[in-house]
């Protein structure tokens, strides 16, 4: 769902926001003297407005960007659809894989596609198929970084990508388990479009004290649910790209950059 935060455009832009953004990032920046950022939209597949407008966004501030595609969405004539965000944007668009259905095999609890309910063979199988089908369909675009719905998996499934080639994993922060030595972790921090706070003053406080915690990492992740946005939402992803754009402190990059 859409936090009441995106509710009102009067609030979501009050000065007492932006103002609080921007002394977070000034913050960090005087704390460490530059940041690193990556931006990562999950659920990609589809070539809708909310997606077209999400990537027009992208393109018009030159801001990388990281697409978890769901195989089983995308599909050769959907590839093609997208050209204009792909080929010679190869260096500002990193796409990689999410999932291979995006469907919940979890009975009871949080959802997962790949928890440790399933078999082995059922796990390998989806990373095989997955990873064989976008390869087939994007070819030199696809980068061997995996995202798992709902930022959650298995001990196994890390193995197995690991084992299948993957060089890294993106999930939430503070994700258990561990990855295995060999296999990357770049977490995302703030989540921009499923928060769960009832209240917009809520929602913004602790948005901000995602952006504080992510700024003072390694790289801080930006999680990004096109699919969730509204126009409220786009506005305030386009101010957040013009305050990133008007930091020299501050560097913006994707997956490949980080590999």
């Amino acid at each position: 769902m859409i936090s009441s935060i995106y509710h009102s455009y009067d609030h979501y832009l009050a000065p007492e926001i932006t103002d609080a953004m921007q002394q977070t990032i000034e913050a960090a920046l005087d704390a460490h003297g530059a940041v690193t950022v990556f931006f990562r939209a999950d659920d990609i597949g589809v070539l809708s407005k909310n997606y077209q407008h999400l990537m027009a966004l992208f393109l018009k501030y030159q801001t990388p960007l990281c697409l978890a595609v769901v195989p089983a969405w995308m599909t050769q004539s959907r590839w093609e659809a997208m050209a204009e965000f792909h080929g010679k944007k190869e260096t500002l668009f990193c796409w990689h894989m999410h999932g291979y259905r995006h469907m919940n095999h979890e009975i009871k609890g949080k959802k997962q596609e790949f928890g440790a309910i399933r078999s082995t063979r059922a796990l390998s199988s989806d990373l095989s198929r997955g990873h064989e089908r976008l390869t087939a369909i994007m070819g030199k675009n696809l980068t061997p970084v995996f995202t798992p719905p709902w930022n959650r998996c298995s001990p196994e499934t890390l193995m197995l990508l690991k084992e299948k080639g993957f060089k890294a994993v993106s999930r939430s922060q503070g994700s258990l388990p561990l990855s295995p030595p060999g296999l990357r972790d770049f977490p995302v921090h703030v989540d921009l479009h499923t928060r769960k706070e009832q209240r917009a003053k809520e929602g913004w406080q602790t948005l901000l004290a995602e952006f504080t915690t992510g700024m003072n990492d390694d790289a801080c992740g930006i999680m990004i649910h096109h699919m969730r946005m509204n126009h409220q939402a786009f506005i305030f992803l386009e101010y957040l790209l013009a305050l990133f754009a008007g930091y020299k402190q501050i560097t913006v990059v994707a997956f490949n950059d980080l590999l």
